[in-house]
């Protein structure tokens, strides 16, 4: 979905390059906004929240990098990450995470045997409707599952959008995202089990 500008910006980062601070998110307004590719490639504050809650088996949704996946791995906790770009894949597998190349909406192996469904970095805007991608990921959770969902601030604004990756002159196809604030969640007959902040992130604990 994403396209070549992120798979390229995962590279460079890993490469310890500096053409990757060049990509942009850019949405039909033409305001930018810097691509966060570093604070996918290491754990970083905010973080140990999900992972201390991660009950295994977990699914990674949008696990980019795998850094959760890889640190779950590493704690001896099953995790698999699913993201549509190979370089991110690729990176997972070779620092020690499971991960496959795929789209959630499409089937993926384990469906009902997922304990926790982890939507970090914002991934809960992926599709561009919340809605549906949480009535999705319902239909993968194991019983007494629950989805962990990284959200906005309190009192920011929900919105749907389209946005595409630009880095100098090079754009990448448009498509769709949704921001989603932690009191603003769209319906989708899960019920908020807990919320919690950590290092200026908001989380929320979903459960059917």
């Amino acid at each position: 979905m994403i396209g070549e500008l992120y798979e390229r910006a995962l590279d460079e980062q890993a490469l310890g390059e500096r053409g990757a601070a060049s990509v942009h998110i850019e949405d039909m307004t033409g305001a930018r906004r810097p691509l966060p590719v570093t604070d996918w490639l290491r754990l970083r504050p905010g973080d140990e929240g999900l992972l201390s809650r991660s009950e295994g088996p977990v699914l990674d949704v949008g696990s980019g990098p795998g850094r959760l996946t890889v640190a779950l791995t590493e704690r001896g906790v099953l995790a698999v990450g699913i993201d549509n770009a190979p370089t991110a894949v690729a990176m997972t597998v070779a620092a020690g995470g499971p991960a496959l190349v795929g789209d959630v909406f499409e089937q993926i192996p384990g469906a009902g045997l997922w304990r926790t469904i982890l939507l970090a970095d914002g991934n809960i805007g992926i599709g561009g409707d919340p809605s549906t991608l949480l009535r999705r990921l319902v239909l993968l959770l194991a019983p007494g599952g629950r989805i962990l969902a990284e959200v906005n601030a309190p009192g920011s604004v929900s919105r749907r959008e389209r946005v595409r990756l630009r880095s100098g002159p090079t754009v990448g196809p448009w498509f769709p995202w949704a921001q989603v604030a932690a009191d603003d969640l769209p319906p989708s007959g899960l019920v908020v089990s807990e919320h919690w902040e950590e290092a200026t992130r908001c989380f929320v604990a979903l459960t059917p």
